[in-house]
């Protein structure tokens, strides 16, 4: 694949998965919606219990319009998630010159020269650059089988992980090995991830933090973080 240039392999989530998706979802919070009723009047036939204000408006809607009401909502909720997600996953398409990340609103075109390692890291496609530096991290749930085999097909280095986990440490205020920009992007980083709806901050202090050569990985609620590969 890799003798001539014009050849290239886009992978991406197909319809038939996607409808797969949506309906699995809806399916499953419709049937969420569908316990809320006689969860709602378990809760209302008690002295005491949690939530009996909003138990009480919903046994109050007559049937069947409120087991029919929630499973709608429920079904609605199952496939806006799905809509949601859909809108972060990439496509890939990977060549003998480039690799391009393709998402609504969002398009990255690495070419070949800048990538040294390909990997999976949990719902995460990563490319790493030639020294070890981040060049981009985007949520993919491609088969990874599938994806190893295009780019190993077309040369590129795929890993099983990060080829410099070893290199990660701890991130603690005040590092003295970092910069000082280095420890205030971090330290603003980890303010932000203690906000339940900070992750636009929390992912463009990442990329801030990659342009300095920083690669940081989450663990929980701590950072940590290594510089430029050294293999």
């Amino acid at each position: 694949m890799r003798s001539h240039p014009d050849v290239s392999t886009t992978l991406a989530r197909s319809a038939w998965a996607q409808g797969a998706l949506y309906a699995g979802a809806a399916v499953l919070l419709a049937g969420v919606g569908w316990l809320l009723d006689p969860l709602a009047n378990w809760l209302v036939g008690l002295e005491w219990a949690p939530m009996r204000g909003p138990a009480e408006l919903l046994v109050s809607v007559p049937e069947p319009w409120l087991t029919i009401g929630l499973i709608a909502v429920g079904a609605l909720a199952g496939a806006g998630l799905i809509f949601f997600d859909s809108l972060e996953q990439v496509s890939v398409t990977v060549s003998g010159e480039r690799v391009i990340l393709k998402r609504p609103g969002h398009v990255q075109e690495v070419v070949r020269e800048q990538v040294g390692h390909v990997f999976r890291e949990k719902d995460r496609l990563v490319l790493l650059g030639p020294k070890g530096e981040e060049i981009a991290r985007e949520k993919c749930d491609l088969n990874v089988r599938r994806l190893a085999a295009v780019f190993t097909g077309y040369g590129y280095a795929w890993a099983d992980g990060d080829p410099y986990e070893d290199e990660f440490r701890i991130w603690a205020p005040q590092t003295p090995e970092l910069p000082d920009l280095a420890n205030a992007l971090l330290a603003a980083r980890a303010q932000a991830m203690k906000s339940s709806d900070s992750g636009d901050s929390v992912k463009e202090l990442r990329r801030e933090l990659s342009r300095i050569g920083i690669v940081v990985r989450d663990k929980g609620k701590q950072q940590y973080w290594r510089g430029p590969g050294r293999r």
